[in-house]
């Protein structure tokens, strides 16, 4: 394990480095952590590369504020630039899933040299008010206040996993980043065609708001190819991951 700062504000970001080969960076979902990506299968899938597995603000071993404002994306995308400087990593594919997709599309905007390749999981470009709610539940956010992270997985139906996994957040830091999520902007579509990097954008048919969400990137980026994940939800996008691995890892080698 290791850890950096992010240069403007502080916050301790941890992450880890594994393997040797072209870089890829693994950007986890909203109360998870970069366990996923171990638990799954995925690091081991990507023998041949050098895997650097972030903690998002919030989440796993990096620092946990508890601030709304600490959550803002630009601070989240310096995050992410933070540890490829430590990392002495001029540029890497990034690979991210959910709240991780949404990072990896603002990373790619705002600091393109630094982006190789783009995948995105169960991703969205778009803002996020109202639409946390349909992953979770409705009234999650009042859960999470006040009654913290038993309410928030009481309210789901969880495998033992992922209910482990979100039993592992702090609840008033899970409670700000969900409060910036509300409000943050998102990318306009007008951005999209900007994006001319190779990407590749996978959704499950399930998951109607990023199926449809990453279709029309795909349609808007020039070097996009979207791929639907038939009977997916967005909790089962990464899992089972065979046909996941199927598309990503000769996306990446190409």
């Amino acid at each position: 394990m290791a850890e950096t700062r992010n240069a403007l504000d502080g916050t301790t970001i941890s992450y880890d480095i594994s393997g040797a080969g072209p870089a890829v960076v693994l950007l986890h979902g909203s109360a998870l952590s970069r366990a996923i990506w171990r638990g799954l299968g995925y690091v081991k899938a990507l023998d041949g590369f050098t895997v650097v597995r972030i903690d998002l603000r919030g989440h796993g071993r990096s620092a946990k504020p508890r601030e709304s404002t600490a959550y803002a994306m630009d601070l989240l995308v310096a995050d992410v630039v933070a540890v490829l400087d430590a990392a002495d990593l001029a540029r890497a594919a990034v690979v991210g899933y959910s709240f991780g997709a949404r990072v990896g599309f603002s990373l790619a905007a705002t600091s393109p040299e630094r982006v190789e390749k783009l995948v995105t999981l169960g991703g969205t470009f778009r803002p996020q008010s109202g639409q946390v709610a349909k992953v979770f539940f409705d009234g999650y956010l009042d859960a999470l206040r006040t009654g913290g992270m038993q309410a928030f997985v009481d309210g789901q139906r969880l495998d033992p996993q992922t209910r482990a996994a979100f039993m592992a957040n702090d609840a008033e830091a899970l409670v700000a980043y969900f409060e910036r999520t509300e409000v943050e902007p998102g990318l306009d579509e007008s951005v999209l065609p900007e994006l001319d990097l190779p990407a590749l954008l996978l959704a499950g048919t399930r998951d109607r708001e990023r199926y449809l969400d990453s279709r029309r990137a795909a349609e808007l980026m020039p070097d996009a190819r979207f791929v639907p994940l038939e009977g997916r939800t967005h909790g089962s996008t990464l899992f089972p991951p065979d046909e996941v691995l199927d598309e990503l890892l000769p996306f990446l080698r190409g």
